[in-house]
């Protein structure tokens, strides 16, 4: 139990910590799509029950720059999004807009975490 927790808390600070670098150095709209890739991740939905004004704080940046960057998104047809509800249309199109670090996070969640999704899968799977 120790490894395991030892493992998840190393994941978790290199999140943390490329979260923090992703947030000063790429754009609202990269930002965002990393975002929703690390929600989904986590989620069994393609759809996001939220707020502009919620993602806005959970990222750090005004409400009007998430509007502008979904619309972004929303145009290209990566997404579709209505008061309070997101919808992924694209994950890979989100994945393609993403700036490196959804990929790192990823990467090193899956690196440090296998043996514990695959196990978690497989219960899911009986």
């Amino acid at each position: 139990m120790q490894g395991l927790l030892l493992r998840y808390t190393q994941a978790l600070l290199t999140q943390m910590s490329l979260t923090a670098a992703c947030n000063r150095h790429h754009s609202v709209e990269q930002q965002l799509c990393r975002w929703f890739l690390l929600t989904l991740d986590r989620t069994a939905s393609s759809e996001l029950v939220m707020t502009h004004e919620l993602v806005a704080s959970m990222l750090g940046v005004r409400r009007e720059s998430i509007t502008e960057a979904a619309g972004c998104l929303q145009e290209a047809g990566y997404i579709r999004y209505r008061r309070g509800h997101i919808s992924v249309l694209d994950r890979n199109g989100l994945e393609t807009k993403s700036c490196e670090c959804y990929g790192v996070v990823k990467g090193e969640i899956q690196r440090l975490l296998n043996d514990v999704q695959y196990k978690h899968g497989e219960a899911q799977a009986h």
